[in-house]
């Protein structure tokens, strides 16, 4: 395991060496100490190599991921997993403003609470939350899942297109066009799916509702001017 040490490395040297792996190496696997609220950790990678991350981090820690499994045994500053395309992000601790925004794939576990705009323009990715999410959650959510074992602030899936949120706690509010639906057999084990995949055993799918999108502000229509 190859280990950085960010008090004395540049940042740019451990990003620098997670972009250019030789194909086909077995030197895959990468701790990173003293991060010290670092911004753009890990960031960029397009290779399942598995980075460990011991202490909080800030800024897009683990950005654009497209394969990597990173672990940050701390908490993220804003942005942790933007834009990410596929692999595994776990944080440890809590994460701030739009954790997974613009995400198209993958899966990111947030094992403490995630503050405002979570998931917001979600495009496919997987994100469950293991404590509370803050208001504006999954805003223009387009596709993919929000999990939150926790409650919900204001405007949950304000303008939500096709993402599904499923939330075990309190729901403040509900934003413009985003409805509490069925759940159906299919997505009780949509659910206990997820679930799994993010190591979570104390949650049942029955616990939770699930929110979605009411479908009235796909074309503008007057008589909806209010809402948009």
């Amino acid at each position: 395991m190859r280990v950085f040490d960010l008090a004395t490395t540049p940042l740019r040297e451990l990003n620098s060496a997670l972009h250019t792996l030789a194909p086909g190496t077995n030197d895959t696997n990468f701790e990173v100490v003293n991060p010290r609220g670092s911004h753009s950790v890990a960031v960029g990678i397009d290779q399942p190599v598995v980075v460990e991350v011991h202490g909080s981090v800030g800024y897009y820690c683990a950005g654009m991921n497209d394969g990597g499994t990173v672990t940050v045994h701390g908490s993220a500053g804003p942005g942790v997993a933007e834009n990410m395309m596929s692999g595994t992000v776990v944080i440890e601790g809590d994460a701030s403003q739009y954790a997974g925004a613009t995400g198209r794939g993958g899966l990111l576990v947030i094992k403490g609470n995630a503050a405002s705009r979570c998931g917001i323009s979600m495009k496919g990715i997987d994100i469950v939350v293991q404590g509370n999410i803050g208001h504006m959650s999954a805003f223009m959510g387009q596709s993919g899942h929000l999990v939150v074992l926790g409650n919900a602030g204001e405007a949950l899936g304000d303008s939500i297109y096709e993402a599904k949120l499923f939330v075990r706690g309190e729901v403040k509010s509900l934003g413009a066009d985003c409805i509490e639906k069925e759940m159906k057999p299919k997505h009780l084990k949509l659910l206990a799916d997820l679930l799994e995949k993010a190591g979570i055993a104390d949650a049942r799918p029955e616990e939770f509702k699930r929110y979605g999108s009411a479908r009235k502000l796909y074309n503008f229509n007057i008589d909806n001017a209010e809402a948009y």
